[in-house]
């Protein structure tokens, strides 16, 4: 008999998942076809908690050592794409910054954040890239929403996602990723290499928190 009890993923929608930690807040399930670890619907903040802890960030654009952070996705993405090349940073948060460097590299971008940067109307657009760094991790409905940007994208588009990934149980226990409550969704190699078959993209893993997906 099926298991009610198990929450259905929200990347696969597959309905089982197995039990995979918990610590003094929040309980963690792992997908047994996808590998995502996600917490349950019922334990995420609600949208104006999790507005209050955006709100704290301090990411500024002339700051030197959040632009070295971003060029973990900006460099071997920027390498991979033609000159003139349109972008979309999605989840571009209170300071954008990674659009302002594609922007400085030659690169048109739009921007979009459902809190800061709203207008819907950025995703009717057609790109040649899409970049999400450190958004994933807060997705409620991760499958729905890269399955949407992926539309987005022409044959031979690229998808540049930052976040990151889960490789064991023991060390989950002690990540620190999962302190920040608005991080409801673990990524996995496992993870993106079912979503770039599912989205019919390839993927490849250029650095420890960097996956890059390209439309076939």
């Amino acid at each position: 008999m099926k298991d009610t009890t198990m929450p259905t993923c929200p990347l696969c929608a597959c309905p089982h998942s197995r039990h995979f930690h918990r610590d003094a807040r929040r309980d963690y399930y792992r997908c047994d076809n996808c590998r995502l670890v996600f917490v349950p619907p019922e334990q995420r903040l609600s949208p104006e908690q999790e507005r209050a802890v955006y709100d704290q960030h301090q990411n500024r654009p002339d700051d030197p050592g959040y632009r070295r952070f971003l060029s973990r996705l900006f460099e071997p993405l920027q390498h991979r794409l033609a000159p003139g090349a349109s972008g979309l940073d999605f989840g571009a948060g209170p300071g954008p910054t990674l659009s302002l460097m594609f922007e400085e590299a030659g690169h048109p971008m739009a921007i979009y954040d459902p809190f800061y940067a709203p207008d819907a109307s950025v995703l009717e657009r057609r790109y040649d890239f899409i970049t999400a760094t450190e958004v994933v991790e807060h997705l409620f409905a991760p499958g729905r929403e890269l399955a949407r940007l992926a539309a987005l994208l022409p044959s031979g588009g690229w998808l540049g996602l930052m976040t990151k990934r889960v490789t064991g149980e023991e060390a989950f226990a002690r990540w620190h990723y999962i302190l920040d409550p608005t991080h409801v969704c673990f990524f996995s190699e496992a993870s993106f290499e079912w979503l770039a078959a599912h989205l019919g993209m390839s993927v490849e893993f250029p650095g420890a928190d960097v996956a890059l997906l390209q439309k076939k």
